[in-house]
């Protein structure tokens, strides 16, 4: 599997335009990228077969996608560029640091990711939650809030106008 998404990543990231680049991804994921959504290329995946993109998403350039745990972006999601969302990671012990452990993340409808952020594994961004240009996220994020910083922390509650 990611032999084959290495060979459609070189195809993906040297699309000329919005659509082709769509339409690869789909192959990529194996679920039709809706006519809605945009991804800037560069874009990066391990197997991309564990990623869900809803529609009305927005996802700008350089992102890395390590899904082995499994993605799920829902709709009207924006994603800043140079975002990382990694499902994957390594025990503390030496002894089992080269097996996985892989959690899901969620995206939940209308958040914000913002640029050169950095979700980890098993994290649940909230519905119109917003996360800071490079915060590291280690736990969830709940609805309606604004987390920054490094570890990611809760910032203020997002009012409605």
């Amino acid at each position: 599997m990611v032999r084959r998404t290495i060979q459609l990543s070189a195809d993906l990231n040297s699309a000329t335009d919005i659509d082709q680049a769509r339409l690869i991804l789909s192959e990529i994921t194996g679920n039709k990228i809706d006519g809605s959504t945009t991804v800037f290329v560069p874009f990066y995946t391990n197997f991309g077969r564990f990623t869900s993109i809803g529609k009305n998403v927005f996802i700008n350039h350089a992102c890395s996608f390590l899904d082995l745990g499994g993605i799920t972006i829902e709709d009207d999601v924006l994603i800043g560029s140079r975002v990382n969302l990694v499902t994957e990671n390594h025990p503390a012990d030496p002894a089992e640091r080269r097996s996985l452990i892989t959690k899901p993340i969620v995206i939940r409808r209308n958040a914000w990711i913002g640029a050169n952020a950095t979700i980890l594994s098993g994290v649940t961004i909230g519905e119109n939650a917003i996360v800071a240009a490079g915060a590291v996220v280690s736990k969830d994020v709940p609805a309606n809030t604004i987390v920054g910083g490094i570890p990611a922390k809760f910032i203020k509650p997002i009012s409605k106008l």
